[in-house]
Order: C-alpha cells, then structure tokens, then sequence
C-alpha cells in the first residue's frame, strides 16, 4: 500500500511536530543505504514477524533524519527542535546519529524505511502539512477521536489524536496523533474500519504505558500540590526544562521507536493485502449474477433466524452449491481421529481435469456422459468414494452455468431429478426401474477392477485409478456418429488438443459457456417476453446457428439457469413503454 504511517506531537513551544513516520520503498534503498549487521547490541537483531523480516537499523542516514540538518535538507532546522538531551526532547524520537529502521518484506521485495521524517522534501511538505492540520484545526469534538481530511494535491488523511499522561506537562497530559496518509482517497475510506481498530489498538498501548509512569510519579511527588504553592512562579521556567520529555520517558520504553516501527510496517503490510483491484470488462456474467443472488438469499435466511432461535430448523445434511455443509466447530481439526496418510492418499484418487476424466473413462463414454449433462440429465454416480464422486461433480459442473448446477453429492436414497441433476449414491442404494431404462439419465458406477491394470497410469504424481471400473448406462446412448450439441464438439476438439494446457481449456470452457449464454439470452428475449411465433423463432435458431435438435434442447434447459436479476431487467424494460403510452 502506498501510504504514509506517522506518529505527531504537538510541543508546546514550536508547535505540531513529526516525531516518527513509516513510508514504502518501491524501488533500492538509497545508495550507501543497507541493513545493518548483528554487531552484538540488542538493537542489531533481526525479528521476523508477520512475514516481514526485520532489521533494526540503516546503516547510512540523510540530515533529514536529524543528525546534521542544513538549509537544503527538508527537515526542522536545530533552532526550531526543544533544547534538551536528545534522548528527552519532546521533538525527536531519534538521536542524532540513529540512521532510522528498516523492515524486509521477503515475499513483495519492499522495504518500509522509518525515521523521523521523510527523505523527499515533496513527501516531508505533505506529512508537515497533514501533522498540523491534525493537531489543529482538523480535529474531531473533545479533541480525541479519528477524522478523515485532506485533497487531491496535498494527499487524503485519516488522522487519530489522542493524549498521553504527562505530569510536569500542563494539565497534565500532552497531545499526539497518528495519521496515515496516502492519495487513494476510496481505499483509504474503505480501510477506515480496519485502520481504526488498530490505531487505537497502538494508541491504548501508549497510554497504558504512560499512565503506569504517571501514576508512580504522582504517587512519589503529586505536582498538583506543588503547583499550587508555587502558583506565580513562571510556569515554563519552574519545570527546568523537563517539560520537552521525550515519549520514551513518558512511557519508560526504551524499545519503543523500534516497536512502533514494527507496528506501522505490519500495519501498512496488512491494510494493502486485505483489499485488492480486479480489472472487470464490461457487464458482469451469469454466473456472477447467479452466485451474488444465491449469496443475497443465504444472508436473507441467516438475518431471519437471528431473531428467532426457537423457530430455527434443525440441522438438515442439506447442500449448498455443491458442497456439504462442515458440521464441525471452527475449533475442530480437519482430520482429528483419521490416519492422516490414508487419507491423503485416498484423496489422490480424485478427477483433476475434463481431460483426465476423458481418458479415464475413454472417449465413447465420456462423450456420453458429457451430452447427458449438457442436456439437463440426471447423472447418477454410484461409488463407495465419496471424494472421488464430489472430484467428478466439480469437474462435470464446469460445462454448465451455475444457475443450471444442482448437487447432491452423496445420499443413502435415491432423489429425483427435479431435487438434482448431480446425484451421488452410495452402491447399496437401489434406483427405480423406469430411472436406470430413462433417456433422461445417466448412470456411471465405480466398481473394483478385476484386473491389476486396466489403462496405464495418467499422472506421475497421483495415485492412479486403475484400481476402478467405470461402467456408464444410459437408457439412450449416444450414437458416436451423432452431430450432438456444438459446444460438445467444440468442448472435445480443446480437450483433444495435447499444445491446450490444463488452465486454457478451463478458459475455453468460460468462453464458450459465455457465448451459448448470450444465445440463450436472445432466445428467451424473443420467445418469453416478445412472445413471437414459432416461424420466427426457428429463423432466430438458423441465425443463431442452434437450429438442431440437441442445440435446441441444450438452449432451453439453459434458458432455467438465467438470473432473476437479468430476467426481470428485461420485463421491465419491456413493459416501461407500454405503460408511458397508456399515460399518453
């Protein structure tokens, strides 16, 4: 993420200051810059949190880190920082020769640099600017809170003041902020959640710390009686000096610098990872469409059985999408009381592919099988594996748009096809007489192969399936030399094609069911709302070049898997004219 993480303190005799900031370096450190090495003192070692591998220390330093700051150098001039030792001035969170932090971040090759303040004099102006306006006029009502400011010029802010207990500061306390700066004023709004909640987890470290420190001073010399008696001595001469303390004093860390870095670089690190950019081309597709309804309807159900939990059904062994539902806590173990070996290698005995199903079961059954899901066709897997038929069923799902997609992936009874048209039994299931002799079903059984070997092994890597049989039954078989639908043949041509990889045919697969789609949409447009008669629907067909009878029926069967969303789009537009000219 680029952006700008800075801890700010208002000093009470030079105003808003940066004490320490956290940017994102892209590119090399500057030159002469490296990660220190381990020289035996404790600020050398290297931590690895959350990823990122942490270095304490850069070796070379620019003035504008502090250490010998002239005209041209974008940071405070030494006349405008507090007069007091380096490791107690309220100005400075680094002393003089501390070259700053440096965190790797081995997995995106970026390093998150911090110091006092920035290096480029462009970005030292835009963090000077936001640390004043922070802890001036863009504050939130009692001061303490988050607010969120800034434009396009000078960078968009989400800035959090706070106060840290003081007791030689007057009132008390002392004002601090920590603003996050960056020029994506939509994910920076979008991160405000996220960002709050761990700014103000930081934040009530801090004042944890420094309260602990306050109230063993307090309980040792209470200021507050001293002041009193001492009413009309100048106050800022009174104190010596020791009201410019530094926040290692206050809050009695002398680690701190090097854990706030730590803090600001995973925070920067984990706000970029958790949103992401996804280029999306034109209007959203069916299946988009399909699993946003579908996921409108389950957080429909779930809201309606938050206020009523005597009403709520008892679990049922139902299916969503094509997958079981866990009943298991998220506290349980995936495989608590298994071998997990034998699992592992049961689980290799799984589809990975339309191809590899193709050549496990042959060309002739698999062409079958694929007509009989293209048509609408119940497919019935009967298999004592249950991983090996859910393999089958998220491999066959791929040739149909999700709203045509009904699973159950493994039941002790048979259930008729307008429940699914993925239907997975175990072998002891028995299935009715009038279903196995359909030409509306298909019947694929798993059994154990009488043979050591029945094809050779497909994959080097993989448990082979040779140890099974796969016998395919239908009440109409598929002729080979039958046209068939045109994306089947087109489907079998990439699969066929050994130059397609794997993720190509899947890309295929996409086109290809995005285009039969779009047919599908100008069908129902034709047929369902414009209601137009049979002569001019089989012209639409011959056009469309889907006039055969298998393109036909795949057409309808398609036609159930469009979208509320899309359908009742196109009712509206359709009878929106009407109604204008019965107004007219």
């Amino acid at each position: 993420m680029n952006a700008i993480v800075a801890l700010c303190h208002f000093c009470e005799l030079h105003g808003p200051r940066t004490l320490f900031c956290t940017e994102v370096l892209h590119s090399p450190l500057p030159q002469g810059a490296s990660s220190g090495d381990i020289s035996g003192q404790n600020e050398q070692a290297e931590e690895e949190e959350g990823g990122i591998q942490m270095s304490s220390r850069i070796r070379s330093h620019s003035p504008a880190e502090g250490a010998s700051a002239d005209s041209s150098s974008p940071g405070p001039k030494k006349s405008d920082m507090c007069e007091a030792s380096a490791n107690r001035c309220g100005c400075r969170s680094l002393a003089g020769g501390h070259p700053g932090y440096v965190s790797h971040d081995k997995e995106t090759s970026i390093k998150y640099v911090s110091h006092q303040h920035p290096n480029h004099p462009q970005l030292f102006s835009i963090v000077r600017q936001a640390c004043v306006r922070s802890l001036s006029c863009e504050v939130c009502p009692g001061r303490e809170g988050p607010i969120f400011f800034g434009d396009e010029q000078h960078g968009f802010v989400f800035s959090h003041t706070f106060f840290i207990k003081d007791s030689l500061a007057r009132g008390f306390q002392r004002w601090y902020s920590i603003i996050t700066i960056m020029m994506d004023r939509i994910y920076l709004i979008n991160s405000w959640p996220f960002l709050l909640g761990k700014i103000r987890g930081i934040i009530d470290e801090l004042q944890g710390k420094a309260l602990k420190v306050f109230e063993a001073e307090q309980y040792g010399c209470p200021q507050r009686a001293q002041r009193m008696n001492t009413a009309f001595t100048p106050f800022l001469h009174q104190r010596n000096g020791n009201a410019a303390r530094s926040l290692t004093s206050l809050t009695n860390d002398e680690n701190l610098w090097a854990c706030l870095h730590t803090s600001f670089a995973w925070l920067l690190k984990a706000c970029g990872s958790r949103l992401t950019e996804k280029l999306l081309e034109g209007a959203p597709t069916e299946d988009t469409l399909v699993q946003m309804e579908k996921l409108a309807d389950l957080k429909e159900e779930s809201e309606g059985w938050d206020g009523s939990e005597e009403e709520k059904p008892a679990p049922q062994p139902d299916v969503v999408e094509g997958q079981e539902l866990s009943k298991c806590s998220p506290e349980t173990p995936l495989m608590p009381d298994c071998n997990s070996w034998n699992v592992a290698h049961r689980r290799l005995s799984v589809f990975r592919s339309l191809r590899h199903m193709r050549q496990v079961l042959g060309a002739s059954a698999f062409r079958m099988l694929a007509w009989h899901v293209l048509m609408g066709n119940q497919v019935i897997w009967k298999a004592r594996d249950m991983d090996l038929v859910q393999s089958a069923f998220d491999v066959l799902r791929t040739m149909l748009p999700v709203g045509c997609v009904r699973i159950i992936p493994y039941s002790d009874q048979y259930e008729e096809a307008y429940r699914c048209n993925f239907l997975g039994l175990s072998p002891h299931v028995q299935i009715p007489s009038h279903i196995l002799s359909s030409e509306f079903a298909v019947l694929v059984e798993v059994r154990t192969a009488t043979r050591s070997s029945l094809y050779p092994t497909l994959f080097d890597d993989e448990q082979s399936l040779n140890k099974y049989e796969f016998v395919v039954t239908s009440g109409s078989p598929v002729a080979a030399d039958r046209v068939g639908p045109t994306i089947l043949n087109k489907i079998e041509a990439a699969l066929t094609n050994q130059n397609l990889s794997v993720d190509v045919v899947d890309q295929c697969l996409v086109c290809l069911k995005e285009e039969w789609m779009n047919k599908v949409k100008v069908l129902f447009k034709f047929t369902k709302v414009d209601s137009r008669p049979k002569e001019d629907t089989q012209k639409l067909l011959s056009i469309l070049g889907a006039a055969e009878e298998d393109n036909v029926k795949l057409l309808k069967f398609w036609m159930t898997g469009l979208s509320k969303t899309y359908k009742s789009h196109l009712m509206s537009t359709v009878r929106s004219p009407t109604s204008s000219e019965s107004r007219n």
